[in-house]
């Protein structure tokens, strides 16, 4: 069985594609196609017209975790496909802040969206899955919450703000003829830690790559350095990152990962 990955819209613009700071991506598995995030805008509807590619035609639609960058263009989604379910963590919510000092800034989802789309939204919690082959699976690494104060990743409570410890991100899985394959948009919790993660919830299984963002455009050298050997030491076998890995540490886990990695655009396919 064939696994096609399309990636929507990233940072990088393909060929007569447009790009913004967010990640949309489309796979077709086993007949199905599944949405990953929607991006920032409406822009993934563009680029998807430029890829012959109809919205209507989505049977499920996942959020990787709740930041504006991936979530913004759901409604848009929703207005336009008008069956397909959108699956959220059950601790999504209207609530995620960047914090610094006395400084905040809203980086949520729409903060309407759940309410008024509740009829569409199925909220899920543990090892969930979608249909055969296909799975959600949330964060089982303790202690994330001190990730979250390190990327100034806040939520708002009504007890006040907690450090985010990304109980809200969750990876989809997908079982395809070279083993498990992980999509984790940005990967807040950590890149080793998310296939670590997965590796332990399917012991039986062969996880075969990585793909998504690995937020690591705000650290340092020896810091993405560090990221590289861990996921080397993983033993996977393939990797393919963008978004909010931006360019500079890009190169540099191309420099650790040679072949292993490769660079994500708008319009780039990955066919597994």
């Amino acid at each position: 069985m064939e696994t096609k990955i399309t990636i929507i819209v990233d940072n990088r613009a393909g060929d007569g594609m447009q790009g913004e700071w967010g990640l949309s991506v489309l796979i077709t598995y086993d007949g199905d196609k599944i949405l990953l995030d929607a991006g920032a805008t409406d822009l993934f509807l563009e680029n998807m017209k430029k890829l012959a590619i109809d919205v209507t035609d989505i049977r499920y639609a996942v959020l990787s975790h709740a930041h504006y960058d991936h979530a913004n263009g759901l409604p848009a989604f929703l207005e336009n496909n008008g069956t397909a379910k959108l699956y959220v963590r059950e601790q999504t919510a209207a609530d995620c802040y960047a914090k610094k000092f006395i400084f905040r800034k809203y980086i949520g989802i729409p903060r309407k969206m759940l309410l008024k789309y509740r009829d569409r939204i199925e909220t899920v919690s543990g090892d969930y899955k979608i249909r055969d082959g296909v799975w959600l699976i949330p964060h089982k690494t303790e202690g994330l919450e001190r990730t979250g104060m390190q990327e100034l990743m806040y939520r708002k409570t009504p007890k006040g703000w907690i450090p985010d410890d990304f109980a809200h991100e969750q990876s989809l899985v997908l079982d395809t003829a070279k083993g498990l394959v992980i999509l984790n948009s940005c990967s807040h919790g950590g890149a080793a830690n998310i296939i670590n993660e997965v590796k332990a919830t399917f012991p039986d299984k062969n996880v075969y790559g990585l793909i998504g963002g690995f937020h690591l455009f705000n650290k340092s050298e020896e810091e993405i350095r560090e990221v590289a050997n861990r996921i080397r030491e993983t033993g996977i076998a393939y990797v393919c990152t963008g978004h909010c890995t931006k360019g500079r540490a890009f190169g540099i886990l191309k420099e650790e990962l040679g072949d292993l990695v490769e660079q994500m655009y708008a319009g780039y396919q990955i066919v597994i």
